[in-house]
């Protein structure tokens, strides 16, 4: 609905609300509606050939989205990691892509490792027309992107911790409209942050020394998002994501990792449609039973292989699944990377899913530069 829309100008506030819960539909990881679901894309093309499995490993600078308390392992070097990808692919939107910025230094003096991330949807241009179809010369593009600055060290040889804070700007129109006796803008700002931690231990028995890992990430708490008022803001996508990894093979020039990963918005609406606040869904959003909260958390498996010594090539794999009752999204996703020198190259594609879904044949592709 933002891509080259025709907007009678009277109504245009209405339509913009109804466009934050049409495009939310289309991409966010849950059916019930939120602000700036973008916040939710996988950044990352390794990851997300993994299946979207991220959390548990988060080795690279993008542990900012995945978890940050993975920049407390990166104890070494500077990193600078890009992925683009045209979004939502199946709907055939040309101008509608995602842009996924982060980098990463160790600072020997604070004992830790911080992080920064930009990200960036261009929605797309929007023409704006009068009530008898005419242009008005008003139009303009619509986007959304945030700002994230993270630190992460160890509290233990086997246990790192990590928090973020972020800037959110949500620009769906430049402009303030009148409608009845409502007023509001089409841009927006919220704040958000993140804790984590992420378990890796380096002693103990040794099918578990240095092969396993736990990661936890509780991500985008902060409050709620509002474009017109109070009584009509929407609620960040606060999202739990827990993680593990499992490395089954390291020898000269092999290495074979397994994961998966679990995550559950923990956003409430009630009758009124009216949304709990950030800290009081941590405990409304899990009502439902146990059917209820298991029909709610997506869940995804991936798999890596690495050849080479160092790691030249890999190749991934996984699989997303979410129940029918709360996205009903199932795909698989295939991924490549390569090594060379201070460079890497990725890309991930997700198949598998439903004719004409709006992911189908996603691209995602990464660069990375370490030094």
């Amino acid at each position: 609905m933002y891509h080259k829309s025709k907007v009678r100008t009277g109504i245009l506030l209405v339509l913009l609300i109804i466009s934050l819960i049409s495009i939310d539909n289309a991409y966010s990881q849950n059916t019930i509606s939120t602000g700036v679901p973008f916040l939710l894309i996988g950044p990352n093309s390794r990851f997300s050939g993994m299946g979207e499995t991220g959390t548990a490993i988060a080795d690279d600078a993008t542990a900012m989205h995945w978890n940050p308390s993975g920049l407390a392992y990166q104890t070494t070097g500077t990193e600078i990691n890009f992925t683009h990808s045209p979004w939502l692919a199946g709907l055939g939107l040309s101008d509608l892509f995602y842009d996924y910025l982060a980098a990463k230094k160790y600072i020997k003096s604070i004992n830790g490792t911080v992080g920064a991330s930009l990200t960036y949807l261009n929605i797309g241009d929007v023409i704006t027309t009068d009530e008898f179809g005419n242009r008005t010369g008003k139009d303009y593009k619509a986007y959304e992107f945030a700002f994230a600055l993270a630190y992460a060290t160890k509290v233990h040889q086997n246990l790192g911790v990590g928090v973020s804070a972020r800037l959110i700007y949500s620009r769906l129109s430049p402009n303030d409209y009148q409608v009845g006796n409502e007023k509001g803008s089409g841009t927006a700002f919220s704040t958000s942050f993140d804790l984590s931690l992420l378990y890796k231990p380096t002693n103990g028995p040794k099918f578990i020394k240095d092969k396993f890992s736990l990661g936890v990430n509780l991500s985008n708490m902060g409050p709620k998002i509002t474009y017109v008022d109070a009584s009509q803001s929407d609620p960040l996508p606060t999202q739990l994501r827990f993680g593990i990894a499992y490395r089954l093979l390291k020898n000269e020039g092999n290495e074979l990792t397994l994961s998966a990963d679990f995550s559950k918005l923990l956003v409430h609406r009630n009758a009124d449609n009216t949304a709990d606040p950030f800290y009081k869904a941590f405990a409304t959003s899990w009502r439902g039973g146990i059917e209820g909260i298991g029909k709610s958390i997506q869940s995804s498996v991936g798999m890596e292989y690495w050849y080479g010594s160092p790691r030249l090539i890999a190749l991934r794999a996984g699989y997303f699944y979410e129940d029918p009752s709360n996205g009903n999204r199932k795909y698989i996703t295939l991924g490549a990377g390569l090594r060379y020198s201070l460079y890497g190259f990725d890309f991930s594609y997700i198949t598998g899913t439903e004719e004409n879904h709006p992911l189908a044949n996603t691209l995602r592709f990464g660069l990375i530069v370490s030094f």
